[in-house]
């Protein structure tokens, strides 16, 4: 098993109103942001986990059915949302326009939709805006509910960051008025370390790995943020010791075997890059096992969950209701 990490979980992390999860593709960004939400539900935070995408898996996992831009109750305390920016431009155009007609008018004429089409970073901009909206304890949609947590199952690296940057793109490009106004309050609360998080997801391989370094600086460079946490997902375990897996490549490769030295090749390899990790982006690591099953349900999002909380107990207890 790989050896400990350079730092503890910051104890703090559910004392965030918003956590922003990323990292390269395929490293199971969803599944880890499922799991936090059942963590952070599990000690009493209302919680809402937002997909910035149409795929809704979170819905799949919970064997929920799909109901797009609307806030689900997937089990208590733990909502989803799958955001997408048309929903999010009515939504914020209703808001700001509050009379429907004119809104009808506006929204309707063809070329409106030229202009949020050809206007750069605004799909970014009206994505992010919702996931500030729900983070809010006073929503501005009516009748909404606050959440104490929200999640972000945010895009690859390089898209999260230029959602994190719209803000400022737009407060630049409106110099005064209402956008330039909203586009700050966004911007604050997104790059103010005490109200936003950012989670790294990595799996313990070469590119994941150098994924996650690039993005450290990356955030630093351009947002002004640093890594809060990182998560090394579906962590092979350590069966055999050096010697035990030399003695079985001496044996004949019968099938169960071979499938003992892959394994076991792959957790050494695994738990080099997670040295590496850990070494070079000096950042609190933990991390989560790779589960032998066909498919992710209930049950595994709970044991994920679970290794989480135990993780993280030192703030889930002290933020538990």
């Amino acid at each position: 098993m790989p050896g400990p990490a350079t730092a503890p979980p910051p104890k703090d992390l559910f004392e965030h109103r918003l956590l922003f999860v990323t990292g390269k593709g395929g490293v199971g960004k969803t599944t880890v942001a499922a799991a936090l939400g059942l963590a952070a539900a599990h000690a009493g935070l209302r919680t809402i986990v937002c997909e910035l995408d149409a795929r809704e898996r979170l819905h799949s996992l919970f064997n929920v059915s799909t109901r797009g831009f609307e806030e689900v109750e997937l089990v208590p305390d733990l909502s989803a949302i799958a955001i997408d920016p048309q929903h999010a431009i009515e939504e914020y155009l209703l808001l700001q326009i509050k009379v429907r007609p004119v809104y009808d008018m506006l929204f309707k004429n063809r070329i409106f939709d030229y202009f949020a089409a050809a206007t750069p970073g605004l799909a970014e901009l009206v994505t992010i805006g919702k996931v500030w909206e729900l983070a809010q304890p006073d929503r501005l949609k009516k009748r909404s509910e606050p959440y104490d947590l929200v999640i972000v199952d945010a895009p690859a690296t390089g898209h999260a960051l230029a959602m994190l940057e719209a803000p400022e793109t737009f407060k630049k490009i409106a110099r005064v008025g209402p956008i330039h106004r909203q586009a700050g309050y966004i911007q604050s609360f997104l790059h103010d370390p005490a109200t936003t998080a950012i989670v790294a997801v990595a799996t313990a391989e070469e590119m994941p790995v150098n994924e996650t370094l690039d993005l450290r600086r990356e955030l630093k460079e351009r947002v002004g943020l640093d890594i809060a946490l990182g998560i090394v997902n579906f962590l092979e375990p350590e069966y055999f010791t050096p010697k035990e897996l030399d003695l079985l490549k001496k044996k004949d490769q019968v099938a169960p075997i071979e499938a003992a030295v892959l394994q076991s090749e792959r957790a050494v390899r695994q738990a080099g890059q997670y040295e590496r990790l850990a070494k070079e982006l000096k950042r609190p690591l933990i991390d989560l096992p790779f589960l032998y099953e066909k498919s992710i349900g209930r049950q595994e999002l709970n044991e994920l969950a679970d290794k989480l909380s135990s993780d993280l107990s030192e703030p889930l207890t002290r933020v538990a209701k």
